[in-house]
This record gives C-alpha cells, sequence and structure tokens, in this order.
C-alpha cells in the first residue's frame, strides 16, 4: 500500500462559511504551514507545483496580474478561462472565484487563508476537498509528496464521508449524498 493509499484526512478545522443570498456561499479556509511564504507562493502560481496538489491544473503562471489561464479541474474535466484579477507578491492572489492570502508567522512559517466561493449545495464538500489538497500541499512542501488527491479520488478515501459530514455540521447545512451539476 503506498503512502496516498494509506492517508487519512485528520478532523475538520480551519474553516467557516459566509452566507450569502443566491447560490455560492463562501469558503474559508485557514491553514498554518511551516514553510516560507517563498516557497507557499511557488505551490500557489506555478502550474508544475499546481499539479502536485491543486483540484485543477493551470496552462500557465497564475502570479502574474493580467495574465489568462485556463484552470482544467479535477475529476470533472470542465476548463474555465480566468483572469488573474489581483497579485500582491507573497501577500494576495486572485483568480476565478479564488483569493488567497499569506501572512509570515513567527518562526517563519506561512498562515495561508483560502476563500473560494462555491455553491452552497455543496460547501461541505468543497471544505473536504480543500482540507486534503491543504494536506497534500503540506505534505509536497516538506519533500515528502504524496501526489494529488483531488475530485473524485478525495470521494474515494477512506474518512471522505466524515469529514464531509464533520464540515456539513459546522457549517449546519447538509451533506450532499450526491452530485448533480
Amino acid at each position: 500500500m503506498n503512502e496516498q493509499q494509506q492517508y487519512v484526512p485528520g478532523p475538520a478545522s480551519g474553516a467557516q462559511v459566509l452566507k450569502h443570498e443566491g447560490e455560492k456561499w463562501t469558503l474559508i479556509l485557514v491553514r498554518e504551514l511551516r514553510h516560507s511564504p517563498e516557497k507557499v507562493w511557488k505551490a500557489l502560481t506555478e502550474p508544475a507545483h499546481l499539479r502536485e496538489w491543486a483540484p485543477f491544473e493551470a496552462s500557465g503562471a497564475l502570479g502574474t496580474e493580467g495574465a489568462t489561464v485556463k484552470l482544467t479541474w479535477s475529476g470533472t474535466g470542465q476548463t474555465t478561462e480566468t483572469k488573474v484579477r489581483r497579485v500582491e507578491f507573497l501577500r494576495r492572489l486572485e483568480y476565478d472565484d479564488i483569493r488567497w492570502e499569506l501572512e509570515v508567522l513567527a518562526g517563519g512559517g506561512t498562515r495561508l487563508e483560502l476563500w473560494h466561493d462555491i455553491d452552497r449545495r455543496f460547501i461541505s464538500w468543497g471544505a473536504a476537498g480543500w482540507h486534503i489538497c491543504f494536506d497534500v500541499l503540506d505534505r509536497m512542501l516538506a519533500g515528502d509528496p504524496i501526489g494529488r488527491i483531488a475530485g473524485s479520488d478525495s470521494m474515494k478515501l477512506k474518512g471522505w464521508q466524515q469529514l464531509v459530514a464533520e464540515y456539513a455540521r459546522q457549517f449546519e447545512t447538509t451533506a450532499p449524498t450526491a452530485r448533480k451539476d
């Protein structure tokens, strides 16, 4: 059994939801990483790094304001074209329905904050999916990669259903039982 097959996500934590009128809510997920902001920034902006942990592949670098990049989402194959709206090197990155914020922690680590607008029916899935991606990111940055786990691969993990249910309880919503696009 390889490390990816042995991986089990930890308990739901570090997330909140801003509930808006309409179909989309904003997921805010925070993780404190022991890695430098420079290292985390590369992982957020460079296609080769994104392929290792993110739930999408990017056709180009995301670190240039005004750049147009295609994002292909794992599991669905859905491709969206996005424009990088805002770049504050090592601090903030915005594109599509996603915003990243980085903050230097004492000791040289990074507080990474994700803001992602997600269809409210699937907000607990989104939280669980990003939770797993953050775990994979942390392992990759530590030099102990286990490979991307995203999309339908996440749903095959032992602990997936429990993680989704935990986030659903935290967000006071119901967990979806089947995806309806």
